[in-house]
C-alpha cells in the first residue's frame, strides 16, 4: 500500500497553483518536488505500479513540466534520477516561461532504505564517504547526461539533488565549472564527512575545536609544502567562487548540519583577525594533506565550496528521519533563514 507521503494530492505543495519563477521559496519547492518525483519513479518501479497507478507524474505535472528521460543505474537497474522539460500549457492560470524558469531540471534522489535498490546505494555512500563517488558507473551515467543535455544547447538548466542524490548534483555541478559552464543547484540535505563539531551545545567549546581544526589545517598545509597539489588546488577552488550552489540544510540532521558551522566559521575568523589561516583551512582536508604527503594522488572532499546560498531550516524537527526529509523544504510553513557567502 502506498505512502500517504508518495501521493501528491496528499502531501506535494497544492499551494503552488501558480509559479513566480523569480521566488526562492517557489523555486526551492519545485525543486525538491522534482527530487520527490525521482523518488516515487523508483518506487512504482518496485510495487510494479504503471500507467494510471504509478503515483509520481503528478509530482512534475503539477508545475508544467514532463519527463523528459530516466537515468537508469547500470548496476541493478535502479531509476537514479531523471531529465524533466519544462512545457507550459496555454490554459489560465499555468505557470509562464520567463528568464528565470529552468528549461530542464536534472534531479537525482538519495538512499532508499527499502526493495532492490538499497545495497547499491549503500555502496554508493560508501564511494562517498571514501570520496570516491567520481569513480562510480552511476555517476558516470549522471555526468554524461548533464554533458549531453548542456552540449544540445537548452538555456537554464538546473541541477537538484537530495541526501546522496544531492553530492552526485554537487560533483556533476562542479566538473561543469572546470568547463565554465555554472548551472543552477537546489542541494537538499547534502552529506558532509566530518565530525559532528555543530552537534556540540557548549558555543565556546565549538568555536575552539574549529579554531584549532583550522590553525592545524592551515599549518600542515604551510608546513608540508606540496607545491604541485598545493597550486592546483588553489587554482580550482578558487575557479569555483562563482558557482553558488543553493545549499537547504536542517541542524537536526547530523548528515548535513555541518554546513552550518563550515561557513559561519569563516566570518568568526575574519572577525577575529584570523581570515588568512581560514581561507587556507577551507581549501585543504586533514586527509588530503596527509595523501599528499605519501606521494599518492588525493581528490578534493565534496564538501569544499567557497560560495553558497545556505538555507537553514529552524523549525525544530521530531526526528532525525523528519530533519533529513526532503518533504520539509516545499512546506509553506517552515522557519528558515538564509544567508549568501562568498570566497
Amino acid at each position: 500500500m502506498a505512502s500517504e507521503k508518495d501521493i501528491f494530492e496528499l502531501s506535494g505543495p497544492l499551494h503552488l497553483t501558480t509559479v513566480d519563477w523569480t521566488d526562492v521559496d517557489h523555486r526551492r519547492s519545485v525543486a525538491a518536488c522534482m527530487v520527490q518525483g525521482v523518488y516515487i519513479m523508483q518506487r512504482d518501479r518496485q510495487e510494479n505500479r504503471q500507467g494510471s497507478e504509478a503515483l509520481a507524474p503528478p509530482w512534475w505535472n503539477f508545475f508544467d513540466f514532463e519527463l523528459h528521460s530516466q537515468l537508469i543505474d547500470d548496476a541493478d537497474s535502479s531509476i537514479f534520477g531523471a531529465i524533466y522539460q519544462f512545457k507550459p500549457k496555454p490554459l489560465p492560470n499555468h505557470t509562464l516561461s520567463t528568464h528565470s524558469t529552468p528549461s530542464h531540471i536534472i534531479a537525482f534522489r538519495g538512499t532508499v532504505t527499502k526493495g532492490d535498490a538499497f545495497s547499491r546505494d549503500l555502496q554508493l555512500d560508501l564511494h562517498f564517504v571514501k570520496n570516491v563517488l567520481h569513480q562510480s558507473s552511476r555517476f558516470e551515467i549522471a555526468m554524461q547526461a548533464v554533458r549531453n543535455l548542456v552540449a544540445s544547447g537548452s538555456p537554464n538548466i538546473w541541477l537538484a539533488g537530495h541526501s546522496l542524490g544531492s553530492a552526485m548534483a554537487m560533483l556533476a555541478g562542479k566538473n561543469m565549472v572546470k568547463n565554465g559552464v555554472f548551472l543552477e543547484s537546489h542541494l537538499f540535505n547534502p552529506p558532509f564527512v566530518s565530525p559532528p563539531i555543530e552537534n556540540i551545545k557548549n558555543r565556546k567549546v565549538k568555536h575552539g575545536l574549529r579554531i584549532a581544526s583550522s590553525f592545524v589545517t592551515a599549518g600542515l598545509a604551510v608546513a608540508m609544502k606540496v607545491k604541485n597539489n598545493h597550486e592546483r588546488r588553489k587554482n580550482c577552488f578558487f575557479d569555483l567562487a562563482g558557482w553558488v550552489p543553493c545549499l537547504y540544510v536542517n541542524p537536526g540532521d547530523h548528515i548535513c548540519s555541518e554546513y552550518i558551522g563550515y561557513f559561519g566559521h569563516r566570518r568568526k575568523m575574519e572577525k577575529i583577525g584570523a581570515g588568512e589561516v581560514e581561507r587556507l583551512a577551507t581549501q585543504h582536508s586533514i586527509a588530503g594533506l596527509f595523501m599528499d604527503a605519501i606521494g599518492k594522488e588525493s581528490h578534493e572532499p565534496l564538501h569544499l565550496l567557497p560560495s553558497t546560498n545556505l538555507t537553514v531550516n529552524l523549525k525544530r524537527a521530531r526526528d532525525l528521519k523528519e530533519a533529513h526529509g526532503i518533504h520539509q523544504w516545499w512546506k509553506y510553513d517552515q522557519q528558515l533563514e538564509s544567508r549568501t557567502y562568498r570566497s
